[in-house]
């Protein structure tokens, strides 16, 4: 019996309003491939961005250009040589990952070497916004051990001092969004080291950070919208300290367990990130960040809803999946 597949667009919204420094947005659209197989179902969720030139309708239209490929059997590493990195080849490539799960009855965990996986902390995002503002965001999370601060304005020592006042027992992460310059960043890192910043996120834009490799770096940098896969990671040697790894970014899990691998032989630390999606966006991701150095996926917990079954949230706590799931 040959493979059916079903593509579907759905808005979730946000509970209340997210911003960074390129705009803001009150809801997350994401695109699910589903592929049924022999009696078995896949899933896999992607969030289109259109920091990356990406549309709803675009990425629909990329994965629709596969259907035929997929419905003849297509697997996981031809894929990759089929499609670009990016959000479409996300969801097709953890719907086959889940499919393949649920045909062998063997874990996705199990299939990539993740013995046991564990609950981990997830970092808790603070959306950007005046420093008063975001001292009561703050305050709201305090009870979290890792905040992570979205700046990236003409105000950001304010924002640093603010949040740092208002959850003094929190780690924190700052996410800059390419929205420092080359004249500010030295001050800025200088300002965060002072703070007790745990490591900031792509504070220049990416292509224009070469100043990364003649300054001190006092608190650590994570390169975000700068690496998107393994072949792009020999460039930012001397760069960045740490990459976030997301999926919607490498096109999936397949090429982002390769980014992870290559990423810690040329000794960056591991981030795992998220755009704004659901439980079946964060799943896999779940099982990629076993073992990171820092763990960023709180997308559902931005939501004011997640789909059935999701992912279990214990305070920043978050659950290895259920098959119920994905994986």
């Amino acid at each position: 019996m040959a493979r059916v597949i079903s593509v579907e667009a759905e808005r979730f919204p946000i509970a209340g309003t997210f911003t960074i420094s390129r705009g803001s947005k009150t809801e997350a659209e994401v695109i699910t491939v589903t592929i049924a197989d022999n009696g078995h179902v896949g899933r896999g969720e992607c969030v289109p961005y259109r920091r990356y030139g990406e549309t709803m309708e675009g990425v629909r239209a990329a994965i629709e250009a596969m259907r035929g490929p997929i419905i003849d059997g297509i697997g996981r590493t031809a894929l990759l040589a089929a499609m670009p990195a990016g959000a479409a080849r996300n969801a097709i490539d953890c719907a086959l990952w889940d499919l393949e799960a649920k045909l062998s009855a063997r874990p996705v965990a199990d299939a990539i070497g993740v013995v046991s996986p564990k609950a981990l902390e997830t970092a808790y995002t603070l959306s950007l916004a005046e420093p008063e503002a975001m001292a009561a965001q703050a305050r709201a999370a305090a009870s979290r051990p890792l905040l992570k601060v979205k700046i990236g304005g003409d105000n950001d020592a304010a924002r640093i001092r603010a949040v740092t006042q208002a959850a003094p027992q929190s780690r924190i992460i700052l996410d800059a969004n390419e929205g420092w310059t080359d004249n500010n960043i030295v001050e800025n890192l200088a300002f965060a080291a002072e703070h007790g910043i745990v490591v900031i996120e792509q504070p220049l834009p990416a292509g224009r950070d070469g100043i990364l490799r003649e300054i001190a770096h006092p608190v650590p940098i994570c390169a975000d919208e700068s690496v998107h896969e393994a072949k792009n990671l020999e460039a930012l040697v001397g760069l960045y300290d740490v990459v976030n790894i997301k999926l919607d970014k490498t096109g999936g899990l397949t090429e982002a367990l390769i980014l992870r691998d290559r990423a810690r032989e040329l000794g960056f630390g591991i981030m795992v990130g998220c755009m704004v999606g659901t439980s079946l966006a964060m799943a896999p991701a779940v099982l990629l960040a076993q073992g990171a150095d820092f763990v960023d996926l709180d997308g559902p917990l931005l939501l004011a809803h997640d789909r059935e079954p999701g992912l279990v949230y214990k305070g920043s706590l978050v659950s290895p999946p259920q098959p119920a799931l994905w994986g």
